[in-house]
């Protein structure tokens, strides 16, 4: 018994001791891990960013450009980001990137590892990644702090990180911070953008099936994306909302509601290239290289334009008309856009009903279409399009046999071409089913219009398709503006102490120089004698010009050219009475807006105010006037291109149905087409040619090509508008005239006309043509 006792105590003490040291290696691993672990805090916190850069959170955000009453056309960025501030986020769509994110975001300290066992136990279960264990917290650090790189290290710092975070931040702070860092994929980083992307909305109005589609994207943006896998996207909705349920946000039947609302996918315009394209691309320009291009892409700048919507639409569509209607005129027929294999053809018109269907149709609006059959018998191309079958009858493609060998209509096409369509009648395909062929033209226009008085952009094309070239021909280009130059040529020999009613000569004009000989003509080839300043400007006749310029002198029509707005280098002889040097369409639409205001050079405005993202005015106004011109002379010049509409080479615009003044410009070769005029209320200017300079094609004069396109745009801009008259200003006087010899008429004058003066420059002499017959004479011949 002595004996067992004695053992029992040996192994009682021996445990004892046993326990002691095990308590003590205990308490030593404690605290060797403890200094371990302070060690390697120490290490990995030297040299850690510092978390005070989150205070002033200001990221790259969205410039955007508004039109005159302020709708968005364009937005510059390199992240398409728009910070809005936390209160301003709904509830709900907080709840449903928490559920889905970080459920215990409101209970620990930055990191969580609970959160993270437990994701690691569903990934396994699901046999991939569906939770992620980085906290809402940790993720922000990712964001904002560190490197994206795989490595433990980088874990282990953004483990610190977010705990300093979570200690010097509240909840809300760092929720505000995450909810417009994140990026959800198609270039929209955080959720106001991310809405506006796939929605077309504000976060404000987006519902619990829009919320839930969003907060399933922060895991795999493009694997998620509604726009390209809708089917991912609904089954990563599913288990938000599941998440949602389990930590009490919503129930079951908000759930299955939420998960069974259809989706509307929007995607986004391209707003830059569909609203207003040359016109927001010259702002671009003007902001990266004033302010620089940091400024234009990440400060959020807020930039107000001149431009209307609506006159930017229209001027568009004028010259998409314009040069179609040209096109036609000269070319046949170039074939088809593509062609495909029948197999192909089903896929392609899947595609085609998805982009444009019947809106694009019964909007008037080109689209394409794929050939299916032709009837020879039925005389129609038969072509399917996104809203269905149509039909291009025979008798409407005469254009298109237009240099074909052949001249079959029916040669022309194959099953499986696709070629450009539009309906015949606007919304008319289901009724008649009747299309018409179009094809992209080659020549190319420009058209500006500015406000009278105010200068005001309102709109600008720059060439036919902005997507093919970005070349901005109402500015950057520099064409010969032949006779459209000769309202300065006119206006300078005014205030020479000319008069409208002043006889000019019209007679053949020799210049010889050295070994140049230059033997201008007339474009009827005709010599006319003498007529006055407004038959000669009327008719646009280049040897009174020529003739005019000659007694000015060249110098002093330069100086005049340079106050009206030209800049351009104008080659110092004779020739620019025909509009030789090239000047560009900007330059010659602030100088004619001299004319319709009066005198006053009003440079045109294209940008109204630019605002930085705190609302601080960075410019204003650049509103520069200044009178370049005596009023008189500038309502002579509009009375005379007057004449010009009613009675010369511009006659097509009296259309238009108001006053209107303006001059027609055609170059050598007819390579240039010019219309310059203006209303009371806008001054408008076309230009039409070919890059590459060559003819637009027998009998395409600034009548024929330019204003077309200038009438159908102001009728547009004109509509429902009353009917203004041109202002007569003060020193303005109206006496009639002969109309032929510009002097006093006497009785029996064949033709006269009200003629409008300076005051002090009426004629004070009475006509003596051979066939006037005075009053004296008149009572010889009664008496006989």
């Amino acid at each position: 018994m002595v004996y067992g006792d004695q053992n029992a105590s040996k192994i009682g003490r021996f445990i004892g001791r046993l326990f002691r040291w095990a308590i003590l290696l205990f308490f030593l691993g404690v605290i060797g891990s403890g200094i371990f672990l302070f060690g390697l805090y120490k290490y990995f916190s030297e040299d850690l960013p510092q978390i005070s850069s989150l205070k002033d959170y200001r990221p790259p955000v969205i410039s955007t450009v508004y039109s005159d009453d302020n709708r968005v056309i364009a937005e510059f960025f390199k992240e398409r980001r728009i910070v809005i501030p936390y209160p301003e986020i709904p509830e709900m769509l907080v709840n449903a990137f928490i559920a889905a994110e970080d459920s215990r975001f409101f209970e620990h300290k930055g990191v969580d590892l609970v959160s993270i066992i437990r994701a690691a136990i569903k990934n396994v279960e699901a046999g991939t990644v569906v939770q992620g264990g980085s906290t809402i917290t940790q993720q922000v650090t990712k964001s904002f702090l560190l490197s994206p790189e795989k490595k433990f290290s980088r874990k282990i710092k953004e483990a610190i990180l977010a705990y300093r975070i979570d200690n010097a931040f509240s909840k809300e702070e760092i929720l505000f911070l995450y909810l417009n860092q994140i990026y959800l994929g198609h270039g929209a980083y955080g959720v106001a953008a991310a809405a506006e992307n796939y929605f077309g909305k504000s976060v404000r109005e987006l519902s619990l099936a829009e919320c839930t589609i969003l907060a399933g994207l922060p895991q795999a943006p493009s694997r998620y994306s509604p726009y390209k896998h809708l089917d991912r996207a609904k089954e990563r909705q599913r288990y938000v909302l599941k998440r949602m349920i389990e930590e009490g946000y919503i129930t079951q039947t908000d759930a299955d509601e939420a998960f069974s609302t259809p989706l509307e996918i929007r995607s986004r315009q391209n707003l830059y290239l569909e609203t207003a394209p040359y016109y927001t691309e010259y702002i671009r320009q003007y902001i990266e290289n004033q302010y620089g291009a940091d400024a234009l892409y990440r400060e959020g700048l807020k930039i107000y334009t001149a431009v209307n919507i609506e006159m930017q639409e229209a001027a568009q569509k004028a010259v998409d008309r314009g040069l179609r209607a040209l096109d036609k005129r000269h070319s046949g027929y170039r074939g088809p856009v593509d062609h495909l294999a029948p197999g192909d053809v089903p896929g392609f018109l899947k595609a085609l009903s998805e982009t444009d269907g019947t809106d694009a149709l019964n909007r008037g609006d080109i689209v394409k279409g794929v050939v299916s059959g032709i009837s020879e018998e039925k005389k129609e191309i038969i072509v399917e399009t996104g809203a269905g079958t149509g039909i291009i009858p025979f008798n409407s493609l005469s254009w298109a046999l237009r240099g074909q060998k052949d001249g079959r209509t029916a040669k022309l096409f194959t099953p499986g071409d696709v070629v450009w369509v539009r309906s015949a009648k606007k919304g008319a395909l289901q009724e008649s089913r009747e299309l018409r062929l179009e094809q992209a033209p080659q020549a190319q226009s420009a058209l500006l219009c500015i406000e009278a008085g105010t200068g005001f952009a309102k709109a600008m094309v720059g060439g036919s398709d902005f997507k093919k070239s970005q070349f901005n021909r109402a500015v950057q280009s520099k064409r010969q503006p032949g006779s459209a130059f000769k309202p300065i040529i006119y206006a300078a020999a005014l205030d020479k102490g000319y008069t409208p009613a002043s006889q000019i000569s019209d007679n053949v004009f020799v210049y010889r120089d050295r070994n140049i000989t230059w033997k201008p003509q007339n474009y009827d080839r005709k010599i006319h004698g003498k007529n006055s300043l407004r038959t000669a400007l009327a008719h646009s006749r280049n040897l009174s010009t020529i003739n005019l310029l000659d007694k000015i002198g060249v110098d002093y029509a330069i100086n005049y050219a340079r106050k009206l707005g030209i800049e351009s280098d104008l080659s110092r002889n004779l020739s620019i009475a025909l509009g030789s040097s090239g000047v560009s369409l900007l330059e010659l639409v602030t100088a004619y807006s001299v004319f319709a205001n009066q005198g006053y050079r009003v440079d045109p405005i294209f940008i109204t105010g630019i605002l930085d993202r705190d609302g601080r005015e960075v410019e204003g106004i650049n509103f520069d006037s200044e009178p370049v011109l005596d009023s008189a002379t500038a309502y002579l010049m509009t009375s005379l291109m007057e004449s010009v509409v009613k009675e010369g080479t511009g006659k097509n615009v009296l259309a238009l149905n108001r006053p209107v003044a303006g001059k027609t410009g055609t170059t050598n070769n007819l390579n240039d087409a010019w219309f310059m005029g203006y209303t009371a209320e806008y001054i408008a200017g076309v230009w039409v040619g070919h890059d590459q300079e060559q003819s637009l094609g027998p009998k395409e004069t600034g009548g024929r090509a330019a204003s077309p396109i200038w009438l159908d745009f102001m009728q547009t801009v004109h509509e429902g508008r009353p009917v203004k008259d041109f202002t007569v200003p003060n020193g303005v006087v109206f006496s009639r005239i002969d109309a032929e010899t510009g002097l006093l008429p006497v009785p029996g004058t064949a033709r006269t006309r009200f003629e409008c003066f300076k005051e002090g420059t009426v004629p004070t002499r009475y006509s003596r043509r051979a066939d006037a017959v005075t009053e004296k004479e008149q009572f010889f011949k009664m008496d006989m």
